[in-house]
């Protein structure tokens, strides 16, 4: 094997491969052990791809007593019996869930498996029924408490997202299966519930009145993805190598990690997480892409943002109680705890003196892969074009050439159609928004955010752009805007140029009409 090559886990999930394919692992089993012998009945919710599955396979080899692998990890110096537990895994992620019979058949096949292990009663006949009779079987023959782990236990409901009665079919038929849970608690040594929402846990698994959600524990919160300290540790010469592939220093290359991929938390002191998705691939391919952006588009997520007139505009610092993001997802009212939940957003600071929480995209990845998800959705466009345009700003910017830029961005909104529905001052408000959000994966851009800021400044290398837009008005308003409310002075020692941009926005043409460019 060369000497700059390593193995990574990218596609899989299941512990013992990983281990005696000698991939690279970072050590969480300290974290699992405190789990497995600190209490017994947990939920937990991550993002998609966020390590859950690997998680929950780490728990099933460990039940298993499979010492060998855990060669050369933490548990190897903490565990020191070794038991032997009878264990019912349950993954929800194995299909797709179009009908009830979808889950009535997957959960058929999983007691299926398990009847053939421990043997069946002719009086079972409902799910829940023969799960009661398995798990008081398996105690019956083992001696041993059950372990039973439930991988992906929202994947039925989020499937059905946009059928309502067929996910209230698929609740109560999941409700019913785990209800026995709740009666056998003397039979079970450790249940483990994971999935990406608290998508109705309550109702599915309301009857589990010692469950607990560690999803938001400082102690659990970095059981999944790679801390700051893991990655400079562990990961080093990943870095090494990366660093060596893009012609960047190592500090280089560590911050351009820490930009694209870093940036999550799900407690009020939890450390930085990057996502272990984008890292690993990123690692393997030597480049720096949107891995985990790409795999999923949030469609739903954006017809849901558009369909309750959201201000997208918020997304880049949204403060909330824990109650209003980190909540049940039945009933959604707004958008934010599915945006939390699905990893769009993230915890980015608290305030404890009144229990608040400041949500905002985690980093780069995630910033510009959902920016350039919602750009044709309220251009009405597909989406193609639209980095095309931003990489044409920034190319005219860069060559100083602001004239040429503004022209481009005429073109831009008036290729929008025309009978967008919306056509409100916010509407085009928020393009302008996405567009510059945009260049910000570019060069770097401040969007207005309090009193005192201009709609956009963008910083080049040699000069700095203050642009204002006024809404059928005149482009020496806005010019005068930039004077009075002195947007530039935050600027003036900085060295570079500063180009102040007056600009009106046309709503008959519904794109830029005059502009007026000053220089000092």
């Amino acid at each position: 094997m060369e000497a700059n090559y390593r193995r990574y886990p990218i596609g899989i999930q299941n512990f013992e491969q990983l281990r005696k394919r000698n991939c690279v692992y970072v050590d969480k089993t300290e974290l699992v052990y405190r789990l497995a012998n600190t209490d017994s009945v947990y939920f937990l919710s991550r993002p998609r791809r966020f390590g859950k599955s690997l998680l929950v396979s780490t728990l099933e080899a460990y039940f298993q007593g499979k010492k060998e692998l855990f060669s050369g990890l933490a548990m190897e110096r903490l565990e020191k019996s070794w038991e032997i537990y009878p264990i019912l895994h349950i993954d929800f992620s194995l299909t797709k869930y179009t009908n009830l019979f979808d889950l009535q058949e997957q959960l058929n096949l999983f007691l299926l498996r398990w009847e053939k292990e421990y043997g069946k009663e002719e009086e079972e006949t409902t799910p829940a029924a023969r799960l009661q009779g398995i798990i008081r079987r398996a105690y019956e023959q083992t001696g041993k408490p059950i372990v039973v782990l439930v991988d992906e236990y929202d994947a039925p409901l989020l499937d059905s997202n946009s059928d309502i009665p067929l996910q209230q079919e698929l609740r109560n038929e999941m409700r019913k299966f785990f209800s026995p849970l709740k009666g056998l608690g003397q039979y079970l040594r450790f249940l483990f519930i994971t999935g990406i929402s608290k998508f109705s846990q309550m109702s599915i698994f309301s009857e589990l009145n010692n469950l607990k959600n560690i999803s938001m524990r400082d102690e659990f919160s970095t059981i999944c993805g790679i801390t700051e300290q893991e990655l400079l540790t562990e990961l080093e010469p990943d870095i090494e190598w990366m660093a060596a592939a893009n012609g960047e220093t190592f500090e280089e290359a560590r911050d351009h990690l820490k930009r694209q991929y870093d940036g999550y938390h799900f407690s009020k002191r939890c450390e930085d997480i990057y996502n272990p998705f984008s890292l690993f691939n990123a690692f393997d391919s030597k480049e720096y892409k949107n891995y985990w952006f790409s795999t999923g588009t949030p469609t739903f997520l954006i017809d849901l943002l558009q369909e309750v007139d959201f201000d997208v505009r918020e997304l880049d610092g949204v403060e909330a109680t824990d109650e209003q993001f980190d909540a049940p997802t039945e009933r959604i009212t707004s958008p934010i705890p599915v945006l939390y939940q699905s990893g769009y957003l993230t915890i980015k600071g608290y305030d404890p003196d009144f229990q608040t929480y400041w949500l905002a995209y985690p980093n780069g990845e995630v910033r510009k892969g959902f920016i350039e998800s919602l750009l044709p959705a309220y251009i009405g466009l597909p989406g193609q074009s639209n980095t095309f345009y931003v990489v044409s700003f920034i190319r005219d910017l860069r060559k100083g050439d602001i004239e040429s830029c503004l022209e481009r961005t005429r073109s831009f909104f008036a290729s929008i159609p025309n009978d967008l529905e919306n056509k409100t001052e916010k509407h085009y408000q928020t393009i302008f928004y996405l567009l510059f959000r945009l260049m910000g994966m570019y060069v770097e851009t401040e969007v207005k955010s309090a009193v005192g800021r201009a709609d956009v400044v963008i910083k080049m290398r040699d000069a700095i752009y203050v642009l204002e837009f006024k809404y059928d008005g005149t482009a020496a308003e806005a010019l005068a805007q930039i004077e009075s409310r002195q947007y530039a002075i935050p600027y003036n020692k900085d060295g570079r140029r500063i180009v102040k941009v007056g600009i009106n926005f046309d709503s008959a043409t519904r794109t830029i009409g005059d502009w007026m460019i000053v220089e000092e």
